[in-house]
């Protein structure tokens, strides 16, 4: 198996069509198709379905890449630090559940990085989003929680995903909600005193299974529900509805959520914060960098470390 074989596989499903790959890649179609053939006899498996629409991945095929894309963005990553005449670009992605921490250490990771050429990506997503992210290796890490009610769940696709979690933190339930509501009055709030706001919570795309809700509780019926894509819309919702929703208590007023208080929850339950990585994949310097200012946030914050 030859690295040009890769690269000329990830250009076939690319175009969904051998004749226009072999454009691309300057080489006569009968030698690219040949080249695919060689890979699939050396694997001993089919790696493509070809008919007069195109060609696609077989089921073996689509397991294949997910290896095979390893391999190339490795290749990629040693052709930028070692090619002459090739600047030394930083790469770095992390898909996120909606939290405050996440999105400050990324801002400090961006703000001490020394080089000249960075390509950082910060994916606030929904939660099965962060699994197929770091799955399929378009983020180094991903960043969610575990509860006593989703965690079977959870690790159980995480094992079936090669992903890897590592606990972070563990923290008490808290109501995030505007600091003029009424409620910050009290010292902490029950589920009752919350009856009549409305409930704020992340969307989850096509999977609302209650499993992926980014907030615990998430089978609990609630006579006022919103649903939202991002954090700046969910704390305006807030501030304008006084509406509420229940996350780890971290706030962040350095990046805007000043207008915002965490109120502990009287609820028997526990976040524990952790960060997701592919089993076959080894921490690159950029990713234990944002980690450590990661660890160092939530731990400003009083918490902590696992």
């Amino acid at each position: 198996m030859r690295i040009e074989q890769l690269d000329y596989l990830e250009k076939i499903i690319k175009h969904g069509s051998i004749n226009l790959a072999a454009k691309e890649l300057f080489l006569t179609q009968p030698t690219l198709s040949n080249a695919v053939k060689d890979l699939e006899q050396e694997m001993g498996i089919q790696l493509l379905i070809r008919s007069k629409k195109g060609v696609v991945l077989t089921d073996e095929g689509r397991r294949f890449m997910v290896y095979a894309n390893q391999v190339l963005a490795q290749v990629k990553l040693l052709e930028g630090q070692y090619k002459e005449k090739t600047v030394k670009k930083k790469v770095f992605a992390v898909s996120a559940q909606h939290y405050a921490f996440v999105v400050h250490a990324f801002v400090e990771l961006i703000k001490n990085v020394e080089t000249e050429e960075y390509q950082f990506t910060l994916r606030e997503t929904a939660t099965e989003k962060i699994l197929t992210d770091v799955m399929k290796f378009r983020s180094d890490l991903g960043i969610l929680y575990l509860n006593s009610f989703n965690q079977e769940i959870m690790k159980k696709l995480f094992k079936e995903h090669d992903l890897e979690f590592t606990p972070l933190f563990t923290a008490s339930p808290h109501v995030f909600l505007s600091r003029d509501n009424p409620l910050t009055l009290k010292k902490s709030l029950s589920l009752a005193d919350l009856e009549d706001y409305p409930y704020l919570s992340y969307e989850q795309g096509d999977n609302n299974s209650f499993y992926f809700s980014e907030e615990i509780l998430s089978t609990i019926s609630h006579k006022k529900s919103i649903k939202v894509t991002d954090r700046a819309t969910i704390f305006n919702l807030m501030v304008g509805l006084n509406g509420y929703t229940i996350s780890s208590g971290i706030i962040s007023s350095e990046l805007n959520d000043d207008k915002i208080v965490a109120i502990p929850l009287e609820v028997d339950d526990y976040i524990t914060l952790g960060w997701l990585k592919h089993k076959q994949v080894k921490l690159s310097e950029m990713s234990l960098d944002y980690l450590e200012r990661l660890k160092e946030h939530i731990i400003g914050f009083g918490f902590k470390i696992i």
